[in-house]
């Protein structure tokens, strides 16, 4: 993995601490490459990324806004995922896109912090609202006289706002309790955004129970999602095996394949990162897995949605040929 010149001299930002004591007030972030010709094309890619994440996500949840048709459960937490994959890129990109071009490597402590907790609450959100998605697909093909009722406007209203809550919930715990520990040095994050297991491992004296307290978010709030949505899609294939009608056949799965590759796409990236073992963790591999989940798949996430859905494809064009009509009209 490549790591842009910035400071010449580490000593210099690692002596912004605050005087008469031994923890760290300020973190760098490790360089991305000696090479600035690497940097150049590093920046250009993760922006391009960035921007085709953002204007697809914004169209994605703008068309399921406005359009009566997509006024479903399904769409309804495709929205929500839209505007999630918002917020998760721009809680870690413009970042990394300034350590890029400036020599602002620098983050304080409550900017790490803040930083930390919108990457914890975005990502477990994310957990929840995909399995929510499952449960909604399960309901749609294992169920589908008991849909209207099961999937109402309030049990998806109450999923959403579970996902949502448990999201800020685990992000203010496991914030506060990592930044509960002090840092005594060095000061250079071996990464380029405030992720746990990089901070964790600046911190002084025993750090036993937050890594226990990591790995019981990871298997409740991260694990147990993903085995409900195996569970639900697992449910899914066998009552579709056994549909007699290949039409049938065809529309069930077509409806849950755009959702099954973005979670194949999230979760295989997050849990080689956070489930491997800690011996086996390699910086460089750590890093451009990190840039995977937070700029690839959030990228891909709306053109996978948009190629593979006939109803997302309509309402998009009706959005961008309004805002055409507009744009001539004005």
């Amino acid at each position: 993995m490549i790591f842009c010149p910035f400071f010449q001299e580490m000593s210099i930002n690692c002596s912004l601490w605050q005087e008469n004591s031994l923890s760290v007030k300020r973190f760098i972030f490790a360089k991305f490459s000696e090479v600035p010709g690497e940097c150049f094309l590093l920046f250009t890619l993760i922006l391009l990324m960035f921007l085709v994440s953002l204007t697809g996500n914004a169209l994605i949840a703008l068309a399921i806004l406005t359009s009566p048709a997509l006024h479903t459960p399904m769409y309804f937490f495709l929205a929500n995922l839209s505007l999630l994959e918002i917020g998760y890129t721009c809680s870690v990109i413009p970042k990394i896109l300034q350590s890029l071009v400036s020599e602002a490597r620098g983050i304080s402590r409550e900017g790490c912090a803040t930083q930390m907790f919108f990457f914890i609450f975005f990502g477990i959100t994310e957990c929840c609202l995909l399995a929510g998605m499952a449960f909604d697909r399960y309901i749609a093909i294992c169920s589908p006289l008991h849909y209207a009722t099961r999937m109402s406007r309030e049990v998806c209203a109450h999923l959403a706002i579970i996902s949502w809550g448990m999201g800020c919930i685990v992000g203010l715990g496991q914030t506060n309790f990592i930044f509960s520990l002090d840092f005594c040095g060095p000061c250079e994050i071996d990464h380029f955004f405030c992720d746990l297991p990089p901070v964790l491992a600046l911190a002084c004296g025993d750090t036993s129970q937050n890594e226990t307290a990591i790995f019981v978010v990871v298997v409740l709030c991260i694990s147990s999602p993903f085995v409900l949505i195996i569970s639900s899609y697992v449910r899914i294939l066998a009552a579709v095996l056994v549909m007699p009608s290949p039409e049938g056949r065809h529309k069930a799965l077509s409806t849950c394949s755009s959702h099954l590759l973005v979670v194949t796409l999230f979760y295989g990236s997050g849990s080689i990162t956070y489930l491997r073992p800690k011996s086996s963790h390699l910086p460089g591999m750590d890093k451009l897995l990190a840039l995977f989940y937070t700029a690839v798949t959030s990228m891909l996430n709306p053109i996978i949605y948009s190629l593979r859905n006939k109803e997302v494809k309509a309402a998009l064009r009706k959005t961008l040929g309004l805002k055409k009509v507009l744009a001539i009209n004005g």
